[in-house]
């Protein structure tokens, strides 16, 4: 079984050293013993646990990579038929490939590296902690493919040991959670203005209608544009939602989520000509509303955030949090908890607390 072992040391200069040795015993001459020398333990530690990866990979029939570089292993995973990447992540591998680090070679790839791959994207593009993160978890996403998948034997590792620097440098962090919500009078205005939108002659989507319906029944966009007229529940009002989002179940996680308010009236009105209620792409959709927003100056408004003013609305309206989770399908209460406690941050003033005599 291979190993290795990272030892600190002085070089005649005086500069201390991290020496990375690795070793495999084997029977007869075929020993591996390897070494290389690193200014950071963590880089010296990042080489031993690849290469460790790469011998114990090759015993049970890996590749180990040669020539192949990082934008081979990205033009792979793009090609590879039933390979599925959102769209967002293959506009990230994408870009990459015009990247320096696409040219580097997989098999002495190392966390500093990636950090140096960081700092450009920081440095030169000004890009956000929050897309370098997401950037990251892309790649190695394909990194953590690779073995499997095409038998090239690299070590997934190399973003673990990089990521406590890169968080300590501020540049990888988690998306900033939002608190947006749009007013009365922005909510007007984006109705006459997707009203207007509506009315053109070339135009076949209900802009308004899924407006309100998005605010009413808190549904994703690609949620309301992919539940159908079969999965109407006409006797209690609620429409089957299928394989709604979920951390730890990406599909099968189907869910009844009740027509409150004016939704059902919404559907009702519907054209029936298609197996879907709302036969519509949603990006067309929120390409749309995106355009109105913009065109009305209503800034830092995202379509998502039409989520969030439902749950708030029902909130306000005196829903529990288990009964408004029933209506967003949240798994985990703790969002739900945020929002909350930011509409009634004074909540607990209203209790009262039996006074100490003294």
């Amino acid at each position: 079984m291979a190993s290795y072992h990272v030892q600190k040391i002085k070089t005649l200069s005086g500069t201390t050293k991290f020496k990375c040795r690795v070793r495999e015993r084997r029977v007869g001459n075929n020993n591996i013993d390897q070494s290389k020398t690193f200014s950071k333990k963590t880089s010296a530690v990042a080489w031993g646990e690849q290469e460790v990866v790469k011998i114990e990979s090759l015993l049970h029939g890996g590749l180990i990579p040669s020539n192949e570089t990082i934008g081979d292993l990205i033009e792979l995973a793009l090609s590879t038929p039933h390979y599925e990447t959102k769209r967002t992540a293959r506009y990230n591998l994408n870009m990459l490939l015009r990247y320096p680090i696409a040219s580097l070679s997989l098999k002495d790839f190392n966390d500093n590296d990636l950090i140096q791959h960081c700092l450009l994207r920081n440095e030169q593009d000004k890009a956000k902690p929050q897309t370098i993160a997401v950037e990251v978890s892309n790649l190695r996403a394909i990194f953590k493919q690779a073995k499997p998948l095409w038998q090239i034997a690299i070590d997934c590792r190399v973003f673990q040991s990089a990521y406590p620097t890169l968080s300590f440098m501020g540049l990888v962090a988690k998306s900033a959670r939002r608190s947006r919500r749009p007013s009365e009078k922005e909510i007007a205005a984006l109705v006459k203005g997707l009203q207007q939108r509506e009315d053109h002659i070339y135009t076949q989507i209900p802009f308004v209608d899924i407006f309100i319906f998005s605010i009413l029944t808190c549904m994703r966009i690609g949620e309301i544009c992919s539940i159908q007229w079969s999965d109407l529940n006409e006797v209690q009002k609620a429409v089957l939602v299928r394989n709604r989002k979920d951390p730890r179940k990406k599909e099968g996680n189907h869910q009844w989520v009740p027509l409150l308010g004016d939704s059902w009236d919404i559907i009702q009105r519907q054209q029936n000509k298609d197996d879907r209620i709302f036969p519509y792409n949603p990006r067309s959709v929120t390409a749309g509303f995106q355009q109105v927003r913009n065109e009305l100056g209503i800034s830092d408004l995202r379509y998502h955030d039409l989520r969030r003013e439902g749950a708030s609305r029902l909130f306000e309206a005196g829903f529990s949090i288990e009964e408004v989770a029933q209506v967003t399908g949240h798994r985990s209460l703790n969002t739900l908890w945020q929002v909350y406690t930011e509409l009634y941050p004074n909540r607990l003033h209203g209790k009262k607390v039996r006074s100490i005599t003294i």
